[in-house]
Parts: structure tokens; C-alpha cells; sequence
């Protein structure tokens, strides 16, 4: 598409604006729909990080920052668990984070495909309404 005039320009920017802001709509609802759940995750990679931060004597902080490092499967190394125990509930907190990034992804991908749809049958439909309608536009009723 090769843009000449202002007019393209703000007609496209609008058009990929429209697009935008449908795609973060639904994203909204959608985690709005499954708040319950990805609270439920944090709540327990939260509780879980918690339980190994005593365990290993660190400070609340570092069990919160070391919890969802571990969960979202970043694990820069920098503060890890040492104990056998510590180890194993790194583990669950790793999966639970599994769950919890999948779920996100998950609303991400089916909110982005639900928003093309959208966005591409809407286009579609003004294609056809232009084409077909537009230059008979004085012919159609006036519905005011």
C-alpha cells in the first residue's frame, strides 16, 4: 500500500488504531473472564516463594523477586534454593508459572486472532458496501 496523501495516511493510522484498540479490548474482557484463575496462580507462586524464602533465610523480597523469576522461567541464578526441600517446592513453583504463562499466552493468541477476524470482515464489509452501494449511495432511502 503506497501512501500519496495526508488523508491516506490518517485514513490507515485510523484504521490500525481501530485494530489496537479492539485487540486490547477483548484482551481486557478476557483476562477480566479469567481473573480468577490467574489470581489464583499468583496467589500461590506468592505463597509458594514465600515458604522457600524462610525456609532459606531470605528476606521477603527476594522470595517474591526469586518466585515469579522462577515462575515465568527466567531464573537468572542469582538467588537460588539450597536446601532439598526448598528445591522441591521450586519445582511446583515452576509449573504453576508454566500454567500461568500458558494461560496468558493462550488469552493473547485467541484475543489477536479474534481482533483480525474482526478487523478483516469489518474491512471486508466496507469493500462491499463501497462498491456496491456507494455509487448508488443516492438511491438508497433516507433513514432519517
Amino acid at each position: 500500500m503506497i501512501l500519496t496523501t495526508s488523508t491516506d495516511l490518517i485514513a490507515y493510522t485510523s484504521r490500525n488504531m481501530e485494530f489496537t484498540l479492539g485487540f486490547i479490548n477483548l484482551f481486557l474482557l478476557a483476562v477480566s473472564l479469567l481473573y480468577p484463575l490467574l489470581l489464583f496462580f499468583v496467589v500461590v507462586i506468592i505463597v509458594l516463594g514465600q515458604i522457600v524464602g524462610r525456609i532459606e533465610g531470605w528476606n521477603r523480597f527476594d522470595s517474591f523477586y526469586w518466585s515469579f523469576i522462577t515462575a515465568i522461567t527466567v531464573g537468572y541464578g542469582d538467588i537460588r534454593p539450597l536446601k532439598k526441600s526448598s528445591k522441591s517446592i521450586a519445582i511446583a513453583v515452576a509449573l504453576v508459572g508454566i500454567m500461568f504463562t500458558g494461560v496468558i499466552v493462550a488469552i493473547t493468541v485467541a484475543t489477536a486472532t479474534e481482533a483480525f477476524k474482526m478487523h478483516f470482515d469489518a474491512k471486508a464489509a466496507r469493500e462491499y458496501i463501497d462498491k456496491n452501494f456507494a455509487p448508488h449511495s443516492e438511491e438508497l432511502p433516507d433513514m432519517n
